[in-house]
């Protein structure tokens, strides 16, 4: 297998209100193949469908290559590369002493990444790249109608 060679993975959370029904998009790349994973839920927030896409494409690859996560969600981003470490460190607490909101898609989360090699990506949703833009067709897609 060529080294260099890594699953790209782009991620998206979609909501119709927020509170509202909302749809999760995953769309993963492997060399020529591809994978198109969608779902959602009838009362949800943006945020929850933005950490379950990340989940969802996550639990989609059955055994640790290295890879590229491409996401749109600074939520999700900062959540797992900065904030993270000290909710855990507090007992899944805020700097203000708060639970923290969605814990258990985070601890869901944080169990599925210890278990890749993953390289985490920002990129500006809606500006027209296009594994972004097949997430957010896919995500739009999973909203129950």
């Amino acid at each position: 297998m060529d080294k260099e060679r890594k699953l790209h993975l782009w991620t998206d959370g979609a909501c119709k209100g927020n509170p509202g029904p909302g749809g999760w998009g995953a769309y993963l790349v492997w060399g020529e193949k591809t994978l198109e994973l969608c779902g959602g839920e009838r009362e949800t927030t943006n945020n929850q469908m933005e950490l379950t896409a990340v989940i969802e494409a996550l639990s989609a690859v059955k055994r640790p290559v290295p890879m590229v996560l491409h996401l749109d969600s600074q939520y999700v981003k900062n959540g797992i590369l900065e904030w993270m470490p000290n909710w855990k460190r507090r007992g899944w607490k805020t700097a203000a002493g708060k639970p923290v909101k969605n814990v258990e898609l985070w601890q869901k989360l944080d169990e599925l990444v210890s278990s890749h090699d993953i390289e985490w990506r920002w990129v500006k949703g809606h500006a027209g790249e296009p594994g972004n833009e097949k997430a957010d067709e896919l995500a739009n897609r999973g909203v129950p109608r």
